[in-house]
């Protein structure tokens, strides 16, 4: 009974040494987490206040609802609640598509050398600013010395304004936004598809599966999980939106307002303007939405799919 009871301790202390490892290998992401985002949470009280700088935060007089009142009254709610909802739900699902497309791509590759070129490739232009993606963009569609309206007028067309003209940029930021992230979110995809057992490949082989079929029966299938995962996360951030990407490659320009202004960039600017009480209502409006949506679609993905859920 002793030597039991001695082992048992042996195991409980040597658990609590492996966990102890494990916590504080996190500890410098935890101290991070805490300092930089639960630590400032009480600025949300901003966003209830009429701020002002002589009086600080808490001594600033109180408003309510009055600021989100204001900013659901206002015609900027009707452009930039939709602008965010749609670019968001658009990105996300066609990115999905995109990256499981590349990851089923590069792991039918048998040639480590077409492998790295095409990873490297792919990869390189998420690790490209937004700022110089944005010099990019203004090299090829400048007004006067754009490589796009030199093209065009060589055919004997018309220079287009395209810092001006709102239809183009939809399908502008799309290609942009794909181009930047689709490399680096297809490798998760790809680890996944690497994990497979080799050996469902070779028996589908043997019961006269072609390669197609073996991607749709096989391939694709395994990859929900990770599928369904990102998903969830992505919905959570539907309220968001990159900053990088409306702000920067727009040039902010004001006439592109109407497809191109979302609440990121709204908040942005209310702030440099001085309306910080308005901002963060806004911002809490975003955060909350956000919150409520990732607990929404894990509870209906836990009820249709438990082994899915994300918690």
């Amino acid at each position: 009974m002793m030597k039991l009871k001695n082992k048992s301790s042996r195991l409980s202390g040597s658990k609590v040494g492996y966990n102890a490892a494990l916590l504080l290998l996190g500890l410098p992401a935890i101290i991070y987490l805490f300092l930089f985002s639960y630590l400032p949470m009480f600025g949300v009280v901003i966003a209830f206040k009429d701020y002002n700088y002589i009086d600080g935060i808490w001594g600033s007089p109180w408003a309510g609802l009055e600021h989100f009142d204001y900013f659901f009254s206002s015609s900027d709610a009707a452009r930039i609640i939709p602008n965010t909802i749609m670019y968001s739900l658009g990105f996300l699902f066609l990115k999905q598509i995109l990256c499981i497309i590349v990851a089923i791509l590069l792991y039918e590759l048998s040639n480590r050398i077409y492998i790295k070129t095409y990873q490297t490739a792919i990869l390189l232009p998420n690790f490209i600013s937004w700022v110089l993606v944005a010099y990019i963009g203004f090299t090829l569609f400048s007004h006067q010395h754009g490589i796009l309206n030199s093209i065009i007028e060589s055919l004997g067309g018309a220079r287009i304004e395209w810092y001006a003209e709102p239809k183009y940029w939809p399908a502008i930021l799309t290609i942009f936004e794909m181009w930047k992230g689709v490399g680096m979110g297809c490798i998760l995809y790809y680890a996944a598809l690497m994990a497979l057992d080799v050996s469902l490949f070779e028996s589908a082989m043997l019961d006269g599966a072609n390669r197609f079929q073996q991607i749709i029966h096989i391939s694709i299938p395994s990859l929900m999980p990770t599928l369904i995962i990102l998903l969830i996360l992505g919905i959570g951030s539907i309220m968001g939106g990159d900053f990088g990407l409306f702000y920067q490659v727009p040039r902010n320009s004001g006439p592109l307002y109407p497809v191109t202004d979302i609440i990121a960039t709204y908040t942005y600017r209310g702030l440099t303007s001085g309306n910080l009480s308005q901002s963060s209502a806004v911002g809490l409006f975003q955060s909350v939405c956000g919150m409520i949506m990732v607990i929404t679609t894990n509870a209906i993905t836990k009820k249709i799919s438990p082994e899915n859920s994300l918690f």
